[in-house]
């Protein structure tokens, strides 16, 4: 049984995922276009490595929100790029919160660290809680560019998998705290100073958890396909694990409908697509359901996405 909000589309983060190649970079920033007409400041932000966000719009981006007209800003994450900063920022704390002579062996575990895929994806979301920090002082909507469906599903679960870990190590650090302050009373010494990495602890704690609610309280996600039989298989397990976690889900996007009266090649697929799209509108019709038809080029100008946002709205989004 899906999940059901009626507030949906009055929340404020909206997430666009799906199998990849099915238009959630055109359907995201078509109807983060849509937003900002409306008179909400909106950021489109894309975490998909594929990183096509900048093409559609027919902008250079990068990490930092750049505003490409009034009220509509636009960026890309790049998830390496922030996992490296990231890291090496943790290093230059270790220097001055580690003894010397352990100092080479953190950085050679960091060096490892930062190219594994859990840094990358911890990385991410971290820059994308710094993003859903300036909501609403800064933007009043985000409207998010996912990566495919694996990821997506993995960079939504991660804030509630990393608390209890984050927890866990906050517990450790107490008992070993309290061993060093009894340890210094009985040599006699004082250790009573704040300890910078319990500090980061629980900030680290406190911003995961912020960016968990948030991400079940203010957060929707709407599900791209084409109709097509593996697509919607993916976006059935899909939507089953965003409601198995909590996550609100919005109306689902079809994209690239044939014509229904095409001809040769084009009629026989149009045919083949009717039997999915019953399928799709019985499966995801509580939910509701967008038809966006096949167009005769890429829209990768703001006319053709404006059009596509055009039948969004018409569509009640």
């Amino acid at each position: 049984m899906l999940l059901t909000d009626p507030t949906a589309a009055q929340r404020t983060v909206s997430f666009f995922g799906g199998k990849g190649g099915v238009g959630k970079t055109t359907l995201a920033a078509s109807y983060a276009l849509l937003l900002a007409g409306r008179g909400h400041r909106t950021l489109v932000v894309s975490t998909d490595p594929a990183h096509s966000l900048g093409d559609v719009l027919g902008a250079s981006l990068d990490d930092e929100p750049v505003e490409l007209d009034g009220g509509f800003w636009a960026c890309e994450i790049d998830g390496e790029k922030v996992a490296r900063r990231r890291v090496e920022q943790i290093g230059e704390e270790a220097q001055e919160a580690v003894p010397r002579e352990v100092v080479p062996a953190v950085e050679r575990h960091l060096d490892r660290a930062a190219a594994s895929p859990g840094t990358v994806e911890s990385a991410l979301v971290d820059r994308l809680t710094d993003l859903l920090d300036d909501l609403p002082a800064r933007w009043d909507r985000i409207v998010v560019d996912s990566a495919p469906t694996g990821h997506m599903l993995r960079l939504l679960s991660l804030p509630a998998l990393l608390t209890p870990w984050i927890e866990g190590l906050v517990r450790q650090r107490e008992q070993a705290r309290g061993t060093e302050r009894m340890l210094s009373g009985l040599l006699g010494r004082r250790n009573t100073g704040p300890d910078p990495l319990l500090r980061r602890l629980h900030d680290r704690r406190t911003r995961l958890e912020r960016t968990r609610h948030r991400l079940l309280d203010e957060s929707v996600v709407h599900l791209v396909l084409v109709p097509e039989r593996l697509p919607l298989a993916e976006t059935e397990r899909a939507a089953q694990a965003l409601t198995d976690a909590g996550i609100t889900l919005g109306p689902v996007a079809v994209n690239r409908v044939s014509p229904p009266d095409a001809e040769g090649l084009l009629a026989d697929r149009a045919r083949q697509e009717a039997q999915v799209r019953a399928d799709i509108h019985e499966r995801f019709g509580d939910r509701g359901t967008v038809e966006i038809p096949l167009l005769r080029g890429e829209p990768t100008t703001r006319t053709g996405l404006t059009g596509i946002a055009e039948i969004l709205a018409n569509a009640g989004w």
